[in-house]
């Protein structure tokens, strides 16, 4: 049996993880550079939207499975972040319609591809079958959030002058909620996860996790790049 990491290099190894998070997508890079058309960018916060809606129903799925007060306290803010009033599900229905959508059609998610619908969804069933420290484990791309929000915040103004900047808020209030959450999960992982197999498996994890992220970015990039939607060749 090969022996456990320290916890610095465990640490080192997630975090270097970070070069398969879908701010290097081809579709993310298009978006930073500022080349990205009106409806690539609508399509993106429609098909995300179905994203931001499923994290507190992900996070209530985790707490409910979890046997530590401490960590359901803890755990707790994350649904509060997405689900309160002026929370991230608002923030995001703000920046749909400063990106020209109307809030209705955002909420009836007219616009969500059959396959960021799946992968979503299939973080969320991921989240409620597994040990509630794996689930929490697989959070851990919170690590490389912060700069993909502060790329959006520090771009888009130029980028994209026909976006209101009210809408904006999401990616600022992110900027903090995702480093505090980062503390939490990194710290459940670092101390949990402490042989070599389990080690290995929170790897996979992180990988499913990062999957899921890349796998809208590739529907996203189907859709509105390629102009091959699902039926794109199917007379309706």
């Amino acid at each position: 049996m090969q022996e456990a990491y320290s916890k610095e290099e465990f640490e080192a190894k997630l975090r270097d993880m970070g070069r398969m998070y879908h701010i290097h997508h081809p579709f993310h890079i298009r978006m930073y550079e500022g080349t990205c058309t009106k409806e690539e960018i609508q399509g993106w916060v429609a098909n995300r939207f179905y994203y931001q809606c499923m994290i507190p129903i992900k996070d209530a799925a985790i707490m409910s499975n979890c046997d530590s007060l401490e960590d359901r306290r803890k755990w707790i803010d994350r649904i509060t972040d997405h689900d309160s009033v002026g929370g991230g599900i608002e923030a995001w229905l703000e920046l749909g319609e400063a990106v020209g959508l109307k809030k209705e059609d955002l909420i009836s998610h007219k616009f969500l591809l059959p396959s960021v619908k799946f992968a979503v969804d299939a973080y969320v069933n991921f989240a409620r079958r597994s040990s509630w420290k794996e689930a929490a484990m697989s959070s851990l791309t919170e690590m490389f959030a912060p700069q993909i929000h502060q790329q959006r915040l520090s771009t888009w103004p130029n980028n994209y002058p026909w976006i209101e900047q009210k809408g904006l808020r999401y990616f600022q209030k992110r900027l903090s909620e995702a480093r505090r959450d980062v503390q939490h999960g990194l710290a459940i992982t670092l101390e949990e996860f402490n042989t070599r197999e389990l080690q290995e498996k929170a790897f996979s994890i992180l990988q499913f996790k990062l999957d899921i992220l890349w796998t809208m970015c590739d529907a996203l990039y189907l859709a509105y790049e390629l102009k091959r939607p699902p039926y794109f060749n199917v007379a309706k």
